[in-house]
């Protein structure tokens, strides 16, 4: 599968979130950046991740910064991964992010995404302005040498191009229907 371009255009989606209301593109046309993270409750990688999200979510929330994550795993394949164990995860992570179920797997498809956690930063205009990790150390937040995330969306911010534009996903792979 082939991930979305950098300098491609979102694709619009209405997904259903933990808090039984869907969530569109749309939805966030006011935010000067869109944060879209493919994620899933097992996966070892995201779970390292998740409170560096959360973190992100917060530092950038007041900047117009939005983050959407999507869970695109078949849950017949990981029961972990199912509604309502994302609205458990949720509630127990705390989650200051829509938190929202591709129970069909086409926006995944859409994004080309084949990765848990897998980032696509987009402009004001949505169109594609980083994808890949969130920073090149999953295991230990405090060895962290480059925070990809942040450095796209700080340039995004300042209307330029991130230094890095891409970076390889690392994390678990998708687990596709069937």
């Amino acid at each position: 599968m082939i991930p979305l371009a950098i300098g491609a255009n979102a694709a619009p989606f209405s997904l259903i979130g933990v808090d039984d209301q869907m969530h569109s593109l749309a939805d966030h046309a006011d935010k000067a950046a869109l944060v879209i993270i493919f994620s899933c409750n097992h996966c070892p990688y995201v779970r390292a991740w998740e409170d560096r999200m959360i973190a992100l979510q917060a530092d950038y929330a007041t900047r117009g910064v939005q983050f959407l994550v999507v869970s695109a795993n078949d849950p017949a394949k990981y029961p972990d991964d199912d509604f309502p164990a994302m609205k458990q995860r949720a509630a127990e992570k705390g989650f200051n992010f829509p938190y929202l179920f591709d129970e069909t797997q086409a926006i995944a498809r859409a994004y080309g995404a084949t990765r848990t956690p897998e980032v696509f930063v987009f402009d004001a205009n949505r169109t594609l302005r980083y994808h890949g990790a969130i920073d090149d150390n999953h295991e230990n937040p405090t060895s962290v040498t480059r925070h990809y995330l942040r450095e796209a969306l700080d340039a995004v911010l300042s209307g330029t191009q991130p230094a890095i534009t891409q970076t390889p996903p690392v994390g678990c792979t998708i687990k596709w229907r069937s």
